[in-house]
């Protein structure tokens, strides 16, 4: 789990271009780093991308935040 969530933040800081220190499973991507649609879909891109899994739109639009990422992640690894 800690390992899905130091990737997914990799992935957050590379895609929105903002330092890491800061993003915590709590955090919330559009509320809190300013996450527009655009920057969600290359998000989830990103996720594909980074865990080579592929994530329906159906999950994408239930992941709300880092835990929501990270535990969709966690059960398409499965």
């Amino acid at each position: 789990m800690e390992e899905t969530f130091n990737a997914v933040k990799e992935v957050i800081v590379e895609v929105l271009k903002i330092d890491g220190d800061s993003i915590t499973p709590e955090t919330r991507f559009i509320e809190d780093l300013k996450a527009d649609s655009m920057d969600q879909f290359f998000l989830i891109d990103g996720f594909c991308e980074k865990f080579d899994i592929n994530i329906s739109d159906e999950t994408a639009r239930e992941i709300r935040s880092v835990k929501d990422a990270v535990a969709a992640i966690e059960a398409l690894k499965k």
